[in-house]
Formats: C-alpha cells, structure tokens, sequence
C-alpha cells in the first residue's frame, strides 16, 4: 500500500518549504536540503528545538516504490509508467541504494518492523534484482527479527519460478491485484491478466506464501450484485489472510475520469458494500479498517502503522516519508519521474518536497489516519505520536459525538457505525479544529 498522500499547504508556501508559522528550524532544514547540504547537516537541522516534545518515536516502517508496469490502467492514479521494451532495473537499483543511503542519517539508529515493495508493479523485477533491493536494504538498516516484507505482485507477471526466488530472498508476505476473477470485467478494467491467470497467481502463492492478501475491486462498469458475489465467494474459498476490497472510483487525471464507463448506481454500490460485510463476517474475517478484512491476528502490519501515524520512509520515485523527530514531524516527497529521480538519486539530492507538519494540522494528520480504523484508538496514542494533548483537539471530538459519528470514553476513541459510512465528513470536522 502506498502512504496517505500528505497535505502540503500549497496556497502559503512555494514546493518544499515549510508552513509553519515562523519555524526558523524547520526552513533551515529544508534550505540546507535545498542549497545542497550533506545528509548529516540536514538531520542536524531537523534535530534542532522546535514547538514539539515527542517523549519516544514510533516504529519506523520502509517503503520501496517501483515506479513501471507492463500498462497503465485507466482507473489508476497512482505513479506508474508503461515499461517502452525495457526498464533500467541495475540502474534503478543503484538510485535506490544511493537514496536509502543519503536517508540513514535521518533515520539513525533505528529500526524497520516492515517493508512494502509497491508501484507499478515490482514484481517485473528479476528474481535477482529482488535479491540485490534486499540484500541492499538489509545491509544497511536494522532489521525487526519478525519483519514483515511485503511485495506488491500483478497476476500477469507471475512465473512459479520467480516467485519461489522472491521468497528465498525474504519476500515474506504477497500482495496480489487480483480485482476480479471475471474475464470480461478484468478487460474492462484495462488488467493484463484475465481471470485464469488470476486463478493461477493465486495458486503460485499458496504454494510458496503462508502470508498474502487479495485485492479485489467492485462497483465495476457493468458489474451485477451477483457477479461482485462471485467475485468474493471465490477469493474466500482461497482462505488468503488478508483481503482488501475497493470500490472503483473515478480519480482525477485518469483515462476512466475523462472517459466514464457505465457504472453500478449508489444503491447498487451499498448493495454491494453490504453483501461483503455479511460475507466477510461469515467466513471468519474482520473488517478492521475501511477496505481492509483480516483473518485473526492477520492484519497487514506495515499498513496498520500507517492508520497509526507511525512514521516511514519512503525511497524511489515519487515515494513519500513521514519522519518524526523529538520536536517536529517532517513529510518529504522523491522526484516523481523515472528518469528524474535516475539523476536527482545519483546527485545525491532525491528530495523534491519537504515540509515540517505545522502543530495546528497535527490533529487533523492524525484523525485522518486513525478514523480509518473500526476499532479506533487508545487516546493516549494522540500525545505520543503528536507530541500535543487530547484537548487540542476537543472541540471536534465533542462536535463528532454530538453528531453520533465518533463514541469515546477514557480508554478508546473510535467512529461509529454513522461515522464509519459518512468518514469524510468526520475526517473534516478535524481540519478545522485549531
């Protein structure tokens, strides 16, 4: 899963500087990072006194973007690009060693519980690339003994060979686009692989993977309450640990936005929604986070960090970061294009944005990931991962329990079932809360 995108205050302050009010720390950090300061001084600034007093950091978690695929789907948003012949796998490689590199002295001295591979589509890395990006990651970073590592794998690109190489090299957990197991819908969808090669994919993976997750998609062009049915009947009788079921949405700048295809209408859509929390509870999972299902104790770690605004770091093209230091919380962007990030990586200067988190949209960062989550959180989660109390952001909670969209008492916040179905307008009672 890629990291919720970060909101930078683009109206107030130009690509890469902070917004704080008057943070002098903060604007030296990203000046130094600007005029070309070394790794070490730019970890110096961001070390410096500031507004925040974090009394521990949370756990740190690595992401890896691979930034082609074989096709660019017409409903994704995400920063992929067609592979023309080929890609410049050793190359990319290097960039990503150098990256992580020039990152070790923000992260010093700590260490990763998890790692996601996503893009694009990693798995059209060799089996012997994979196993230089690891060898490279563990030589670096101190890794968790119980590390989870995940890899984002499209079922048109699973060979039974490749797949048991990954493994070998410390894949440890599999994350298949499966969408659907229905043909026509997976062409409608743009998906290079039709649904006897979904079927096969998920077969390589039980063999070889104890551990993956299923991505399924509904509310598709044309797509029927009982086909979506089907969909998930199938999926669940793999057993997978993990599922995750999106419902297709028209994102801005996509090929689907400009050209809509015909889709299920809202009720349809909430049919559909319904049927899969009856048949997800029925078949043992729990429904733990928006369009996330577990079997228990098998919830998708690294992304679970992510819904607790843990901190990660991202590396490769267009990845973000979110790094918490003892007095402030820095987000950061890698350049976006390929080729860019190629040259930028090699400059020793991978960075494109990076921002301090001003302390009045601390809360709303938080909320915005923590709502996600059915069960909630513990309230004093708030102070150790913003370094501010629960009352900065009172108003808003008690403005959420009085609409009955969020329930509390002095061990848990968390939305309710109202607050569950109408989450953007819960979210937003935060982002005005100074």
């Amino acid at each position: 899963m890629i990291p919720i995108k970060p909101v930078f205050d683009t109206k107030s302050a130009p690509s890469g500087h902070s917004t704080g009010p008057a943070d002098v720390s903060a604007t030296a950090a990203t000046d130094a990072e600007s005029f070309g300061a070394s790794p070490a001084q730019v970890a110096l600034a961001f070390l410096k006194p500031g507004n925040l007093h974090l009394n521990a950091l949370p756990p740190l978690s690595l992401y890896v973007h691979f930034p082609w695929c074989v096709k660019k789907c017409p409903y994704c948003d995400f920063n992929s690009h067609e592979v023309k012949g080929s890609f410049p796998e050793t190359e990319y490689l290097n960039a990503l060693r150098a990256d992580l590199e020039a990152a070790l002295p923000l992260i010093w001295g700590r260490k990763i519980y998890t790692i996601f591979i996503g893009g694009g589509t990693p798995s059209l890395l060799s089996a012997a690339g994979l196993d230089r990006l690891l060898s490279d990651i563990r030589t670096l970073l101190p890794l968790d003994g119980n590390i989870e590592i995940t890899m984002e794998a499209n079922p048109g690109t699973f060979e039974a060979e490749k797949f048991r190489a990954y493994r070998a090299s410390g894949i440890n957990r599999l994350s298949i686009g499966i969408q659907s197991f229905n043909s026509q819908h997976l062409q409608a969808l743009g998906r290079i692989h039709d649904g006897d090669q979904a079927q096969r994919a998920v077969d390589i993976a039980q063999r070889h993977f104890d551990n993956f997750n299923l991505d399924l998609m509904y509310a598709l062009p044309g797509q029927t309450l009982a086909e979506a049915q089907a969909d998930l009947a199938r999926a669940i009788g793999y057993a997978p640990p993990h599922l995750s079921l999106y419902h297709l949405t028209l994102e801005p700048n996509t090929l689907f936005a400009k050209y809509p295809p015909p889709l299920p209408d809202d009720d349809a859509s909430a049919d559909m929604q319904d049927m899969i929390a009856q048949e997800t509870a029925a078949a043992g999972y729990i429904h733990y986070e928006v369009s996330a299902y577990a079997q228990p104790g098998r919830q998708a770690r690294h992304n679970l960090n992510y819904w607790q605004f843990g901190d990660y770091l991202g590396i490769g093209a267009g990845a973000h970061s979110k790094l918490s230091f003892p007095h402030r919380i820095v987000r950061q962007m890698r350049y976006k294009h390929p080729q860019t990030y190629l040259t930028q990586s090699a400059a020793g200067n991978p960075i494109a944005e990076s921002a301090e988190i001003e302390r009045d949209a601390l809360g709303f960062e938080f909320m915005l990931n923590t709502l996600r989550l059915n069960a909630g959180f513990a309230p004093n989660l708030f102070a150790e991962r913003t370094g501010l109390g629960i009352g900065a952001i009172e108003a808003a909670l008690n403005d959420a329990e009085k609409r009955g969209l969020l329930q509390r008492d002095h061990q848990n916040i968390a939305p309710t079932a109202l607050g569950r179905r109408f989450l953007n307008d819960l979210q937003q009672l935060f982002l005005h809360d100074n």
